[in-house]
């Protein structure tokens, strides 16, 4: 098997007050699994973004793990992108994530659609212009679902590439098969950045009524009979998800992975258990 895969983790910035320092001790647990990069999340709506640079630098500067600030098009006017750009360099992060983001649900049609930044590859051409930030993106391995086509969304992604991404972190994908054809698709487009697999670990049915149908990700028939088996008991529903998601991190690894990229949830009960077994 091939252990040469980095490893890494998404975390968020939590949204009630009283939770927040939670995340600092979920993350000096975290560090000892001794990722290569813990990513967080620019926070609901954009709402927590100093709760991001708190966190990212955090990562960087006291467990001296890279952190990478996901940053989006949503959140940002060009003169609030360079005052976050700014207040991250002084923080000692010097890694994005550029993201289109999610539409904030308290954000009007209006303010949605006189944005600043449309999509991330403008965001990045931005970045590279005007700081020396190194940039990740994302992908999407069964593509983006606002995309009218595979195709097309892989030409937006090399043109993202092109832009300055150094390296690629795909959305959540509970069928390695899928991945696999993306790659296959992703290196004949002749992009050639490392590309980290997000896996979600489903250790609750409810999660995919949320998570999973806001991501566009198909689910194929092992988990959904899964789901169906164990997701009235708790314990039983826990123990399974953690075992498909060990056993498609094991099969990716397998494959000779760039990285897995676990997205925690800011769980580390369920992120330490599925470290151990990969």
């Amino acid at each position: 098997m091939s252990h040469n895969a980095s490893l890494s983790f998404e975390v968020f910035p939590p949204k009630k007050e009283e939770e927040f320092e939670n995340i600092f001790d979920f993350l000096r647990a975290a560090a000892k699994l001794h990722p290569d990069f813990i990513s967080c999340t620019y926070g609901a709506g954009g709402s927590r973004a100093g709760k991001t640079i708190e966190i990212a630098s955090f990562i960087q500067k006291e467990l001296g793990i890279d952190a990478i600030a996901h940053i989006t098009c949503v959140g940002f006017t060009h003169a609030d992108l360079e005052k976050n750009c700014e207040a991250l360099t002084a923080a000692g992060v010097n890694h994005v994530l550029a993201l289109r983001g999610d539409r904030p649900q308290h954000m009007t049609d209006e303010q949605f659609n006189s944005r600043e930044f449309f999509y991330a590859t403008d965001l990045v051409r931005h970045l590279k212009e005007h700081t020396s930030l190194q940039i990740s993106g994302a992908c999407y391995p069964e593509k983006h679902f606002e995309a009218p086509s595979l195709e097309e969304d892989l030409i937006h992604l090399k043109e993202k590439v092109d832009a300055g991404v150094s390296s690629l972190v795909t959305q959540m994908f509970f069928d390695n098969t899928c991945f696999y054809r993306f790659i296959e698709l992703v290196r004949a487009k002749g992009i050639t950045v490392p590309i980290h697999a997000g896996i979600m670990p489903i250790t609750t049915a409810k999660q995919l009524g949320t998570t999973v149908s806001l991501s566009g990700s198909s689910v194929p028939k092992e988990l959904a009979d899964l789901i169906a088996t164990y997701g009235e008991n708790k314990e039983d529903m826990r123990k399974a998800g953690i075992d498909y998601a060990v056993r498609q991190i094991q099969d990716l690894r397998e494959h000779g992975v760039d990285g897995i990229h676990i997205y925690s949830m800011n769980k580390l009960k369920t992120t330490t258990e599925i470290c151990a077994l990969i």
